[in-house]
């Protein structure tokens, strides 16, 4: 199969999935020149075969492919997305290259994509679970998971299921989603798209290409979100009533009943009803039928670094939620349980954790790491709650041990980043875990 025979294509950005996009648009009969600023990433490219150059020195190409991690317009535009624009070439993400070669190979394989600003990963992994369970051939990834073109060309029964992030989303052109959710919005990488209004046109582009047969599925729990019903030309199930929605922790729809989420020790809290209604209403568009979603449900193994339990010893839980990098993430963890002993800190985003006051009566004890742990303390200090700085994981890990009582919860939801002290939050959350269970023998 040689869907881009003789199309002259710039890979710029040889990361996780930049590497493997090359290699696959070489093999699919592209003409491929690659680039990346560090000169480590170049020459693996060169011990790959690839030919290495600059594009933005003389743009010859046909399209470029940026990573989603380099901006093309803001907060300043990389010189090959200049060179791009310049030329009039379009700049790409690799879920699009993928959409075209399926489509290339006369595949009608289905694409189910999920954004928002929280819950994309565990929508993603949950619905990718529960058709898995049904026996649908699945192919999971974006965002998360395999690079999107290591994926393999499935056939016209299977489905793409993929995380979509907001940079890959503004650098789609003809891919059409066939199931496609937003799941809220709330303010995140406003360096890139300017304001919540480029951050909210970005998302919505999960909905460009949809018509009257397509499924837009939409979160209920922010007006922004909700006002995007305004703009879909599709059919809307709301995650809410009319559409799916949960009860306490019953999950129903219109026809009743679902799952009881009690049953289901991976999807704790609210946020996880609200993903496992997104998941399940997705499903059930994409054909299952629902009196097999409940055992999906209570299958699903959870992902790691979101609210994962690490461990249990002698009434006390350890959990591992290192991928909550802000506040509104760490919402959702502090919100799942009654008595917190909490490990936060790292390099903190805008407003740091004031937003999450309304928590801190949960909390029995916080302590606190990384560059802005002095200030998180700072916060807790002004409202009268328990805290320490630790300064790091190693140091936090055995004092949280030594504090908690039995009921208690030891949760790492930073509401940080991890980049201070990790090379990133599965790093961060390695750590955690490694350092619980040697503690716990």
């Amino acid at each position: 199969m040689m869907p881009f025979a003789g199309q002259r294509v710039a890979v710029v950005g040889l990361g996780k999935a930049g590497l493997p996009a090359a290699r696959r648009l070489t093999q699919w009969g592209a003409e491929v020149t690659a680039w990346d600023d560090r000169e480590e990433a170049r020459d693996e490219a060169r011990r790959a075969g690839l030919p290495v150059a600059d594009p933005a020195e003389r743009f010859s190409f046909d399209v470029l492919l940026l990573s989603p991690g380099i901006p093309h317009r803001l907060p300043r535009p990389h010189r090959a997305a200049e060179a791009a624009r310049e030329a009039g070439a379009p700049i790409l993400s690799e879920i699009e290259f993928l959409f075209r070669a399926v489509r290339h190979a006369g595949s009608r394989a289905r694409f189910a994509g999920i954004t928002g600003t929280n819950g994309k990963s565990t929508t993603t992994a949950l619905l990718a679970h529960l058709l898995e369970r049904a026996g649908r051939e699945v192919a999971a990834g974006g965002n998360l998971g395999p690079p999107a073109l290591d994926m393999p060309i499935l056939g016209d029964d299977g489905v793409y299921v993929l995380e979509m992030s907001s940079y890959a989303l503004e650098r789609l052109d003809r891919t059409r989603f066939d199931v496609a959710a937003v799941l809220n919005l709330s303010p995140d990488h406003l360096d890139r798209h300017g304001d919540m209004a480029g951050y909210r046109a970005a998302k919505a582009r999960i909905f460009a290409h949809h018509g009257q047969d397509d499924v837009a599925v939409l979160g209920q729990g922010d007006a922004l979100t909700a006002s995007l019903a305004a703009e879909i030309p599709s059919r809307i199930v709301p995650l809410g009533p009319g559409g799916v929605w949960w009860e306490g922790r019953i999950l129903r729809d219109a026809a009743g009943p679902i799952a009881d989420l009690a049953g289901c020790p991976s999807l704790p809290g609210d946020h996880n009803a609200q993903n496992a209604a997104a998941a399940c209403a997705m499903a059930m568009a994409l054909g299952l039928p629902r009196d097999a979603l409940a055992e999906g449900l209570r299958s699903y193994p959870g992902l790691p670094h979101r609210q994962e339990i690490v461990a249990e010893r002698d009434g006390i839980l350890f959990v591992n939620d290192s991928k909550a990098t802000n506040a509104d993430s760490a919402e959702k963890a502090l919100a799942s349980y009654g008595r917190i002993v909490w490990i936060a800190g790292g390099t903190g985003k805008e407003g740091g954790i004031a937003p999450l006051a309304p928590l801190f009566g949960r909390i029995a004890h916080a302590l606190l790491i990384g560059r802005d742990g002095p200030e998180f303390a700072s916060t807790l200090a002004s409202h009268g709650i328990a805290h320490e700085v630790a300064g790091t994981l190693e140091a936090a890990v055995p004092r949280a041990m030594a504090l908690a009582q039995r009921g208690d919860v030891v949760l790492l939801s930073p509401a940080a980043a991890s980049w201070d002290q990790f090379t990133g939050f599965d790093a961060r959350g390695d750590r955690f875990r490694q350092l619980v269970r040697e503690a716990l023998g």
